[in-house]
């Protein structure tokens, strides 16, 4: 495996995660962006990094992508809450053949549950069931709901013709999907699928117990990447693995 030149962008504790992992695997980090003056003392390490993985906030991801494109990086983007902007990022990655991997999570088992989710939820439909979507991460948590609830309500919306969009509030508005979101203590990340009928219920759920999953999927796509030009998702990887 070739080391990697990584830049980190975003040195909060996933930032801290990932450097633990990726120099355990050989890698460099040479540059860890969290601040304008971090951009302004390290600009000359960053444009020599191979790879550059984002966990910023929402409304610096985008800049920090731009940033990378402008350096002709290849940036993996763990940070959710700006897909609003996404169709903008990736005009301009294929304009200009940039190389963006982005993913809602980068934990393996997250991404095994939206596969069983979109399985679930087409089985489900066929016999009545009523979907709902719950999900609880720590505080510190910027975005409500999470970049995967939001995946997996999109995953539902794509199996079931009924469901034009989520709600946060509790009603009974068939054409939206309630999801429950709660901000609490230091908890890593819990999802839930809940399918409910008169007879019975199911649950598929996820728990995080760490960010070591996630961590270890960024540093995955990273070494992914390498080499590579376009966009790229998880399914890219689990093609893969398949």
């Amino acid at each position: 495996m070739e080391k990697l030149k990584i830049a980190l962008i975003g040195y909060g504790r996933m930032g801290k995660e990932i450097a633990a992992i990726a120099e355990a695997r050989g890698h460099h980090i040479i540059a860890k962006l969290d601040s304008e003056r971090d951009w302004m003392n390290h600009i000359e390490a960053f444009v020599a990094a191979d790879v550059a993985i984002e966990f910023s906030v929402p409304e610096k991801a985008v800049s920090n992508i731009h940033k990378c494109f402008d350096a002709n990086i290849p940036v993996v983007v763990g940070t959710t809450g700006w897909y609003h902007q996404l169709p903008e990022v990736l005009n301009r990655s294929k304009e200009q053949n940039q190389t963006i991997f982005y993913a809602p999570n980068y934990s393996i088992g997250m991404n095994m549950m939206f596969a069983l989710s979109k399985q679930m939820t087409a089985m489900a439909v066929n016999y009545g069931y009523k979907m709902e979507l719950y999900e609880k991460h720590h505080i510190h948590k910027l975005d409500k709901p999470s970049g995967t609830a939001i995946e997996l309500a999109r995953i539902i919306k794509t199996q079931h013709p009924e469901i034009e969009g989520y709600t946060l509030d509790k009603h009974d508005d068939p054409k939206l999907l309630p999801v429950e979101v709660i901000r609490e203590d230091e908890v890593n990340g819990i999802h839930e699928l809940i399918l409910n009928s008169d007879e019975d219920s199911l649950k598929l759920r996820h728990e995080a117990f760490n960010r070591k999953g996630f961590a270890k999927g960024a540093l995955m796509a990273a070494e992914f990447l390498n080499g590579k030009k376009g966009v790229f998702t998880m399914d890219d990887i689990f093609k893969q693995m398949i």
